[in-house]
């Protein structure tokens, strides 16, 4: 699932050992393992009867990426007469057969080989080899900026612009709009200059504009550029019945050329739902890869444009089809209560052409929104961490962070799985008595269309952020599918804590947070009575804070009214990271031990005991 966004993908192997190291990263059902005939017993494996060469040949244009486990020096010979552009060209990855290390070949950035050999790499435990020079300096790759938001590449000297960050020049960035997340985790020695500097040797235009072509490259003032285009421009729409689809496109054409607008600028098509069914506008959008959003006339006619015409409202209910429906349209991706005027850019203008044979006329109104549409369904992945080693994390977690494009989560716990962040991620930390906010910060981006990793320690859905997401979601009415959500389960803290102390587990078991400020201290000594009660092994979590400090006595006192005050407890902090402390102690003398948010408590059952520094809980296999 999680090599999803590169699907559809062929691996290839040639040897029964190169089949095995490949086979279990195709478990989607759109990806191929392909073999050689003389491996047809290979399990969910394909064979091709052909050359490699050949049926690489006929595999080429149907894939987003080839992932090989041969020599590198084969793959350069099998693909070579393949390449065509880095623009259009697959993610092209080398696996060696010991699975040590995996190597973006070709289609680095463009291609997205470079993010997925660090995937494949957290899958297999190898080294990724990255040979970028962007990869090297920590910088973003310049043709790659734009990719996380939905931005179109626009017309410049992309090769020029990015040999200008590879040798550590300093770059103009003109940002007009779309998000600046991108820029918050630029390390401090980056080039790009955001206020106009005479010094810089290239620029970056970031624009919802169609800039002019820039001086011939042999003019002393010409300098290389390249331009994005965030899609922030709602085109409102209204349009005679039978207008056709060519007449809608020059329409726009007209009006975007005259106002100087990038058409790659277009977030979407808006207009009254009557004219949801209407052939020529279907027709348009589809070619265009654009949505259409329709509005009831209901909503737009409260919506105040500078030119309501009483003819229309008569006609539809609604003074304004093509303004409102553009202010509404931009004001929505925003996420802005307020319907701003000052958002709509180029007033109504009535389009009919002048070939005779093309019948219809348009109406085209353009409104600029605050935030771009990126044009995907977005993912929340709720990923528990396991204890804090990386060591201790499962592939498929570790895998989930470094394919999302932000990472949310508290600050102890980001700094922990920094070696396996990917640069230029969105990293988002806040603290500790923050989860709402970062459930809150993570739905949002996700609505918006990223993928974003929500992080916590041990396992997401036992004391983390998992429930509280999906309590949060389901309040707001979420229909189930948008935003997507996994939850990818990690080791948990009683789980660890057990494992560094022997068996402490093995019988029935609970967990019970000592934490008030979300459970009423009334509810949790009920549920510690009913646990000592009946004899369960049993987990405490938030034993203690600085200002809470009576709830791990209290505990203590119910335990010792049911358990003999000599039975075993395990006191673990900081499990499996470098500060970590482990005390085998008694009930009676559990007071005894420092104990923080950080400690997680194991309290043994009547037939629990201590060998030396172990715990054992007999499951009774020897009676």
């Amino acid at each position: 699932m999680l090599l999803n966004e590169f699907s559809p993908i062929a691996f290839i192997a040639t040897t029964p050992t190169g089949a095995k190291k490949l086979q279990f990263l195709c478990q989607n059902q759109d990806n191929t393992l392909w073999v050689p005939e003389s491996l047809s017993e290979i399990n969910h494996a394909k064979t091709y009867k052909d050359s490699l060469k050949n049926h690489l040949a006929n595999l080429w244009d149907n894939h987003q990426a080839f992932v090989f486990c041969l020599a590198t020096g084969a793959v350069v010979r099998l693909i070579s007469n393949l390449l065509k552009s880095k623009s259009t060209d697959p993610a092209v990855v080398v696996v060696d057969e010991t699975g040590k290390f995996v190597i973006s070949l070709c289609g680095g950035h463009q291609g997205g080989a470079d993010k997925l050999t660090q995937l494949i790499a957290l899958q297999l435990g190898a080294t990724p080899v990255l040979t970028g020079a962007s990869n090297g300096l920590e910088l973003p790759a310049v043709d790659m900026l734009g990719i996380p938001f939905g931005w179109c590449r626009g017309e410049g000297d992309w090769n020029a612009v990015s040999a200008a960050v590879a040798k550590g020049e300093e770059v103009e960035v003109i940002q007009e709009v779309g998000s600046t997340l991108w820029q918050n985790n630029l390390p401090k020695s980056h080039p790009f200059k955001f206020n106009e500097s005479q010094t810089t040797k290239a620029k970056i235009f970031i624009s919802h504009k169609q800039y002019s072509p820039p001086l011939s490259p042999s003019s002393p003032l010409c300098l290389p550029s390249l331009t994005w285009h965030p899609r922030v421009l709602w085109v409102g729409i209204g349009c005679e019945r039978g207008t056709s689809k060519q007449v809608i496109a020059d329409a726009i054409d007209k009006v975007f050329l005259e106002n100087q607008l990038a058409l790659s600028a277009i977030a979407g098509i808006a207009t009254i739902d009557i004219k949801s069914d209407e052939v020529g506008l279907l027709e348009f959008c589809h070619e265009s890869n654009l949505p259409l959003i329709t509005f009831p006339s209901e909503t737009l006619s409260t919506v105040t444009v500078p030119n309501p015409s009483q003819v229309v409202e008569k006609e539809v209910g609604t003074p304004s089809v093509a303004e409102a429906a553009a202010i509404v349209a931009a004001t929505q991706q925003s996420n802005t209560s307020s319907q701003n005027i000052a958002s709509l850019q180029i007033p109504k203008q009535i389009y009919r052409s002048s070939n005779q044979n093309q019948k219809g006329a348009v109406t085209i109104a353009i409104a600029q929104a605050e935030k771009e549409y990126i044009g995907k369904v977005g993912k929340l992945l709720l990923v528990g961490t396991g204890p804090g080693n990386l060591e201790q994390m499962t592939p498929a977690a570790q895998t989930a962070v470094a394919s999302a494009d932000a990472v949310i989560g508290y600050s102890l716990y980001i700094d922990l799985i920094a070696p396996i962040l990917r640069k230029h991620q969105i990293v988002e930390a806040l603290p500790i008595t923050k989860e709402r906010d970062r459930a809150a910060r993570a739905i949002e981006l996700a609505n918006w269309g990223l993928t974003v990793a929500v992080i916590s320690s041990g396992d997401s859905g036992i004391y983390g952020m998992a429930g509280l997401v999906m309590e949060d979601l389901q309040a707001s009415g979420w229909n189930g599918k948008n935003p997507h959500v996994e939850v990818f389960p990690g080791v948990s803290a009683f789980q660890s804590a057990a494992a560094r102390v022997g068996t402490p587990l093995m019988h029935d078991f609970c967990a019970v947070s000592l934490s008030d400020l979300l459970t009423p201290w009334e509810i949790i000594i009920k549920r510690l009575e009913a646990a000592a009660a009946a004899d369960f092994v049993t987990a405490l979590y938030n034993p203690k804070s600085k200002t809470r400090t009576q709830q791990l006595t209290e505990a203590r006192e119910i335990f010792l009214k049911y358990r003999n005050p000599e039975t075993p407890v395990a006191v673990v902090r900081s499990v499996y990271r470098e500060d970590e402390q482990i005390t085998i102690t008694t009930l009676e003398k559990l007071l005894d031990v420092p104990v923080d948010m950080l400690t997680t408590v194991l309290i043994g059952n009547q037939s629990t005991r201590s060998y030396g520094q172990w715990m054992i809980t007999p499951r009774g296999y020897r009676k």
